[in-house]
């Protein structure tokens, strides 16, 4: 088991170096490569073959999500049409640890011929690949992983982890957001957080549990359980907000009036000037004031000052806001 537990931790050591020693080898190429990529009217096309291709998935993946449109050709499929999809506005970035790849220097012809613009990632500078190139990121190491010193390992995470500085360095250079990111990302935690609204969330209309001032308490109690809010409004005229009354109202109620509460008024026990929230508001935020009042539920009026709707904990829960 020592011995399994020694090979990681050298594999893990070697690819370290490898990303590490990538330092010292970023120069003006690589500015110029986010500049050629910052300027562009088009999209960045990434290829590359095997392995390089699924780093160039990756690495297209990860520039699309940070702002930067983008996409992945498979060098192969491209002569043989693909390379339709491709524009003189664009730029296109290949992946070739050894920079001598058929599929890839065959692109170049197409690539010079209509101005598209080409970066390359290649572990040879002196490579075919990187003399087309317009700019060359040098993705060298000094040895791979494996034992063998065959298997793409230390290369491949070299390669990975400068498209991440690319497009790292790009997302700042955009002025790249956290709103931003969301917005590409929908359905992610982020984008929950960022982007969904109480509105999106609250009940309203049928299911909004509503009383009046006059009305007794046992009725409210009944309100509160059909609508399963643990709570009721109690408004006036045209849904006036006025308070609420909630569960732990009524327990509170029934220990301080006994029998008596349910003949009482609706607004004698209510609370008045209850925490509200806009339906303007991020859900998140309406999370946030739940969490520091200890409450399950937040009443959200209009502009007017009428009751519309009411968000619950367990709605935003459910959403996947935490």
């Amino acid at each position: 088991m020592d011995n399994i537990l020694e090979i990681a931790k050298k594999v893990l050591r070697t690819e370290a170096e490898a990303v590490a020693g990538l330092i010292a080898k970023l120069d003006t190429g690589f500015e110029k490569a986010v500049e050629l990529i910052y300027n562009s009217k088009g999209r960045v096309v990434v290829t590359g073959m095997g392995k390089s291709g699924l780093i160039g998935k990756k690495f297209a993946a990860t520039l699309s999500s940070t702002g930067t449109p983008a996409f992945f050709m498979h060098p192969a499929e491209a002569s043989h049409g693909d390379l339709g999809m491709v524009t003189s506005d664009d730029v296109v970035i290949g992946i070739s640890n050894s920079g001598e790849t058929d599929e890839l220097v065959g692109l170049i012809p197409f690539l010079k011929r209509f101005s598209v613009g080409l970066i390359s990632m290649t572990g040879n500078p002196g490579s075919t690949l990187a003399k087309a190139s317009d700019t060359h990121l040098d993705v060298s190491v000094a040895e791979e992983a494996c034992t063998l010193g065959i298997v793409p390992t230390a290369s491949t995470t070299a390669a990975m982890a400068m498209g991440d500085a690319v497009a790292v360095a790009l997302l700042i250079k955009r002025g790249f957001k956290e709103e931003d990111f969301a917005l590409f990302h929908p359905s992610g935690s982020l984008g929950k957080k960022l982007l969904v609204k109480v509105k999106d969330l609250m009940h309203t209309g049928d299911s909004l549990p509503v009383v009046g001032p006059d009305t007794s308490t046992m009725e409210a109690v009944m309100e509160i359980s059909s609508k399963r809010l643990g709570m009721t409004i109690v408004a006036g005229p045209e849904n006036k907000f006025m308070g609420i009354i909630t569960d732990g109202d009524v327990r509170r109620g029934i220990e301080k009036w006994g029998k008596e509460f349910f003949d009482m008024r609706s607004d004698r026990v209510m609370t008045v000037s209850p925490k509200t929230i806009s339906g303007e508001e991020l859900a998140a935020a309406a999370l946030s004031i739940m969490e520091k009042k200890s409450i399950t539920t937040l009443v959200v009026p209009d502009a007017a000052g009428s009751a519309v709707g009411v968000i619950h904990l367990h709605d935003i829960l459910r959403h996947g806001i935490a």
